[in-house]
Formats: C-alpha cells, structure tokens, sequence
C-alpha cells in the first residue's frame, strides 16, 4: 500500500511538472537529447500509428482549440481520411479569445494556416519552433499583421503557442515525418474552441462571434469529412472546399462563381440540422447568461504553483474554459463597467450584444456557399469533449467519397499522371 501512494504521488507530481497530455501522459527529460531535429518518435506512438491503421509518413494536420487550451495532431489513415493522434495541453499562449489583428497585441492567431518545410526552425531560441504562417492571404486582406507567431517550446508566450521542450519535440516529428514522406503542406487550423452548438451558444455575444462563424465553416467542413478543407480565401473572407467554373480566387476581389459538390452540400445539409435543434436547445438554457471571457492575468493565477521554483521565463497560462463563467447579463454588465472604470477594458462597446438571435444569417443554398455564412456543426454537448469516435459527425464523414489515394495536396513533386488527378474539391463529385 505504502508502495502505492508513492507511485501515485510520483505520478501526479509529473504530470504537474508539465503541460503534456499525450500518449505517454507524463513531461519527460529532454535535456540527453543530442539531435532533437531527427529525434524518433516514441515506440508508442509508432504503435498507436499501426494501430489506427496510419503510416509514420502519412499526412498529419495540427488543430489548436485556444480557449480550452489544446493542441492535437491529426494523421491520414490509410483509407485517407484523418484521425487524431496525440493531444497537448498548451503550456502558454497570451492575449485572449479573438484573432490577432495587429503588432504588439498579444494575441495568438486564429485562422487556417499552410505549413510547409520552410516554416520549421530548428534553431529556435525556444528550443525547437513551428512558424504559424501568420499572416497568410486573409489575415494580410483585412490589413492584420505580426511577425513571428510561432509554436515553439519554452513555455513562454507573446502571442505565440508555447508547448513545453519535451511536446514541442514530438510535435516536430510529426511535422518531420509527414514532410518526409511527401506532404507539401501541413495545415493548421488555430480556433477559438470547439465548435459545437453550445460553445457557439455560450459565446454568441463575442464581439467575435462574425468572425468565428466564418471559421466555423471549415470546422464543419473537417468534421464531415475528417479530411483537411481545401482553403480560399476572396472578398477578404474564407471560403471551404469550393469548385469554380474557371474564375480564380483573389484574397481582396469578388469571389467568382463557385459552389459546394453535391454530395458535401448534402452532408453538410443533414449535419446542420442536427446542429439547428441543439443550438436552440443551448440557446434556451443560456437565456439571460453571458459567458465571461478571463484575462490573461486570471488564467496565469490558475498555474502559479507551476511556476514556483522554476526561471522567470518559465510562464504557463492556464485554461480560459476554466477561468471564465458565466454570469447574468446585468452581473456581466457591472462588471464590464467596473473593469473599464479602472482602464482593464475597453469602454461599454465591449459589454452585452444584442439580445436577439445572433446567429441568424441568410441561409446559402444547397450548393453555394457563401463566405460570410458559417454552416453549422453537429452538437457536442461538453464544453471541453474531444471529439467523439463514433456517432453523427462519423456517420457523415463516411457517407462522403474519398480517393483511394493521397490527394495531389500532399505530393511533394507532382508527376505529369497527378497534374491530371482531379482537384481536391471533387473527390466529393459525382462521376
């Protein structure tokens, strides 16, 4: 028994050393690491890979969920579509909930971002660092900028995703190993949270909340098909997986013609009608409540006992999801006006949104998406759930077509047979 007590106290006093929530659980030593660029990945992240049925060179996908504080790496199986691999807990990252809009400001980009060899440093002062890619074409449409919004080890953020060393050497590999294996470029999706019907409930009175409708668009393109969206960007907004009748795609110019594949719109269709009746549902229960966003300050104050015995510039920040709450809309009120009295906020702009139904939007038609319209997502009741492996979202992802092969997205050096593959866009088209 006294053997026991031991154990699990060892147990905890790691996991409390770190921030990492992988396969292996626990924060481990890197510091025997003598070439950390082409350091293995762990025989048991091999083996959960043969497990899923994933080839160590497959394609991978990184999905950042800000407010909970997570980072996931997403890897093709061998039936091409996508299943998460491993799960971070984010060390640090600063600012709040929002996109970064400008130099200085703190915040950790939001977005869809294209990763290739090039945005890898392995010469980091942070140990080892990922470049975000930010700003890409709709970041640099809406006249946002910043440089340098890594994911990088440390555990010390200014507007970047901190990992600790021992994560961020994981998260190389997986990098590493799919750019190894041909994938041209790695796509990071960087959202506020989980985009489900209650999140989106919770916080439809953001001063965000135009901006991750329109995020939300891909999200629910992924969770449809577990496949990466095929990304554009026109009219300054995002547009997902979208075919055309020839016209291009121009970041600041009217989008040309273009429309969602049949059997996506199709699925799409019947995902958002399950969505429909849980948002109303979540909207309800939330009626006369706002959801209070937490400071930077509040979340480190969550962690302080993390930093205790640790260098200075060792700064975890803990979860948003668990320093918020939600309030009355006159308790949120006062005190959105008692922070701006004492110049922690901005004035009563930033308080209450209108009460009426946020999310109404003008629905787009079957086949056409527009850009400033989120279709909605299956429910995921649980604030902070991962993504469930069975029910509606898989039952949608595999009533949508696939190629037997890897798109052309991921061939580092298209051949002349894959210049006459089909577009990613119509792997979804009827033939």
């Amino acid at each position: 028994m006294r053997l026991r007590h031991i154990a699990l106290l060892a147990c905890t006093a790691l996991m409390l050393a770190g921030c990492n929530e992988t396969l292996e659980t626990v924060e481990r030593d890197v510091s025997h690491v003598k070439n950390k660029v082409e350091y293995p990945l762990s025989p048991s992240i091999l083996a959960e890979m043969d497990k899923k049925n994933m080839d160590r060179n497959a394609p991978i996908m990184i999905r950042i969920f800000k407010e909970e504080g997570k980072l996931e790496i997403w890897k093709a199986k061998r039936d091409n579509r996508f299943d998460m691999i491993a799960s971070y807990d984010i060390c640090a990252w600063s600012g709040k909930l929002g996109p970064k809009v400008k130099e200085g400001d703190r915040q950790a980009p939001e977005g869809y971002y294209n990763l290739t060899p090039g945005h890898l440093n392995p010469n980091s002062n942070y140990y080892l660092a990922i470049n975000t890619g930010f700003p890409n074409r709709y970041d640099q449409a809406n006249g946002r900028n910043g440089t340098n919004l890594m994911i990088h080890g440390a555990c010390s953020s200014s507007g970047c995703y901190s990992m600790t060393d021992a994560q961020v050497l994981e998260i190389y590999g997986f990098a590493r190993d799919a750019f190894k294996g041909g994938q041209k470029t790695v796509q990071l999706q960087a959202l506020p949270f989980r985009m489900t019907a209650e999140n989106m409930a919770r916080h439809r009175n953001s001063e965000h909340f135009e901006f991750w409708k329109m995020l939300k668009v891909g999200y629910d393109n992924f969770e449809v098909t577990k496949r990466p969206p095929e990304v554009n960007v026109c009219e300054k907004k995002y547009v997902f997986n979208q075919q055309t009748a020839g016209g291009q795609f121009n970041a600041s110019a009217v989008c040309p013609q273009m429309s969602t594949p049949p059997a996506l719109a199709s699925a799409l269709s019947s995902y958002e009608k399950t969505y429909d009746v849980a948002y109303d549902k979540a909207a309800k229960k939330l009626d006369g409540m706002v959801w209070y966003d937490p400071s930077e300050a509040e979340r480190k104050a969550l962690v302080a006992e993390k930093r205790k015995g640790r260098e200075p510039a060792y700064a975890p920040t803990g979860s948003a999801l668990k320093a918020g709450k939600l309030m009355k809309e006159t308790e949120f009120a006062a005190l959105m006006e008692k922070k701006a009295a004492k110049g922690l906020t901005a004035p009563a702009a930033t308080a209450i949104a209108s009460s009426a139904n946020p999310r109404a939007t003008v629905a787009p038609t079957a086949t056409t998406q527009q850009p400033a319209t989120a279709r909605p997502a299956a429910p995921t009741m649980v604030a902070s759930a991962a993504p469930s492996p069975s029910g509606p979202q898989v039952a949608a992802a595999q009533s949508v077509p696939v190629p037997a092969v890897n798109p052309l997205a991921f061939t580092a050096q298209p051949s002349a047979e894959d210049a006459q593959k089909k577009p990613f866009w119509k792997f979804w088209a009827k033939e």
